[in-house]
């Protein structure tokens, strides 16, 4: 199932567990896929986003994407296609037919 909000980072979590509220601040050192803490003293500690290396996280928009793309525009190229030939077959219908088959056409829904 796709998540729409932004995946939880379990450094942040194991973080906060090992010294709470002595946290200065954190960033994301997504390199080496992990979170770095300052902490109140000015050292430094950091723990692993991943519990366990093999894990399947649920999917997100942007994985989706990133996996699916050529499917996603093929979809959207056919789509465009059809619509444009659609208006086109509009457009010379309107401007070259009969008004008697104009009116059949616009009568047919009636029924």
């Amino acid at each position: 199932m796709i998540t729409m909000q932004r995946r939880q980072l379990v450094g942040h979590d194991i973080l906060l567990a090992r010294h709470g509220n002595h946290i200065s601040s954190m960033r994301v050192d997504r390199s080496n896929d992990r979170v770095v803490a300052l902490l109140d003293d000015g050292s430094l500690d950091s723990a692993p986003n991943l519990i366990t290396p093999g894990l399947q996280l649920p999917a997100t928009v942007r994985s989706v994407l990133r996996e699916d793309w050529k499917l996603l525009s093929a979809w959207a190229g056919v789509a465009a296609l059809m619509g444009g030939l659609m208006t086109a077959a509009a457009v010379v219908l309107g401007t070259t037919a009969d008004p008697a088959i104009l009116e059949a056409f616009t009568a047919y829904a009636a029924y």
